[in-house]
């Protein structure tokens, strides 16, 4: 087992390791500090699988355990979940002591992120990933969100967890297109912030799990803290993402998230070669991995559409937004877009060279 502290507004650890959700009882009651109720947020798929045994050691450590089971899917991190998870915590009498514990993947973990944050002003949150994505990046570093019609994450708060419990042998029941997803989060972060992560992802990513989603938990805790609440640096972990989250909105999220961020990541990297902020060869080893994962490197939306999906971004400052573009594998770098000009730079993006 690995364990990763991160040093941020609150500071927690992450434990990652084969036949944790055994041990999650006494792991969430070493962490958070006395309460009676533990309420476990999951999806209809995920439930069924762990949902029983989480219950159970969570009980075996003196928890009166309580669940809220939702549809499977993006549409459902919305609005209208966010306020029926809250009014069943009401009614359910938690109290600020009480710990929300969120078992699923990111869709999952936003939601019962921002409802743990919400619920009188906050309460314990445990993070349980079961998704490759959850586990390398979205339950790590505090965000949590709904989607609003205009757009995805608008609704939110920067809220960290007490303790992030990754089993990895829970990965071992996603289907190939949910693990591939998982797989761009970990091209992205290698081609951010770690060329011999990325090149090591040459060898198969499952025959390395448990050190691959320890590096890149680690490169996002460095970044996080150094930028807890995404005012400059932590920016270059939305690499693909401002595009990605475009591509998300256009087919209603029926392109899955990590399809889209890879579309993404693929057509600002040709961007930057035609801009001449990174070379061929970045390009190249981008599309390359890709390839190797059976990821998407374009999309059929248009420049025009991206181009106004991508200005009901949360990333938007004014008529301007912040993009991220790779420099050279290992390192991305911030430039401020006009809006004026995005069209232009994701038609180049578009385009194969």
């Amino acid at each position: 087992m690995k364990k990763i502290t991160v040093n941020a507004s609150r500071v927690y650890d992450i434990h990652i390791g084969d036949g944790l959700l055994g041990e999650a009882g006494a792991l969430v009651r070493d962490a958070v500090a006395g309460g009676h109720v533990a309420a476990i947020i999951s999806d209809d798929i995920v439930w069924g699988l762990y949902g029983k045994r989480l219950a159970e050691t969570l009980e075996g450590s003196g928890y009166r355990v309580v669940e809220y089971v939702i549809s499977h899917g993006e549409i459902f991190k919305n609005g209208d979940n966010f306020l029926r998870i809250l009014n069943f915590l009401a009614l359910k009498k938690l109290a600020r002591t009480d710990v929300v514990v969120a078992l699923g993947g990111g869709v999952v973990g936003d939601l019962a992120g921002f409802v743990a944050a919400s619920y009188m002003r906050g309460v314990p949150f445990v993070q349980i990933p079961t998704t490759l994505v959850a586990a390398v990046d979205s339950s790590v570093g505090g965000k949590t969100a709904i989607n609003l019609a205009a757009g995805k994450n608008l609704a939110g708060a920067f809220y960290q967890p007490n303790i992030v419990i990754c089993d990895t042998s829970l990965l071992s029941t996603l289907t190939q297109q949910a693990f591939r997803e998982g797989c761009t989060e970990v091209i992205k972060t290698g081609a951010l912030g770690d060329a011999t992560l990325f090149e090591s992802l040459e060898t198969p990513i499952k025959q390395q799990l448990e050190g691959v989603i320890a590096r890149c938990v680690e490169i996002k805790r460095d970044i996080v803290t150094q930028d807890e609440f995404e005012t400059g640096n932590r920016k270059l972990l939305n690499y693909g993402h401002t595009v990605g989250h475009a591509i998300e909105l256009l087919s209603g999220y029926e392109t899955p998230h990590g399809y889209a961020v890879a579309a993404g990541m693929a057509i600002v990297t040709r961007a930057a070669a035609r801009l001449g902020i990174c070379g061929e060869d970045c390009l190249q080893s981008v599309l390359r991995m890709l390839r190797l994962y059976g990821l998407p490197e374009n999309t059929d939306y248009d420049a025009e559409s991206l181009a106004e999906a991508c200005l009901s971004d949360k990333k938007r400052d004014g008529q301007s937004l912040t993009m991220v573009f790779p420099a050279r594998i290992g390192e991305c770098i911030l430039k401020k877009v006009p809006a004026c000009e995005l069209e232009g730079i994701i038609s180049m993006g578009l385009e194969e060279m």
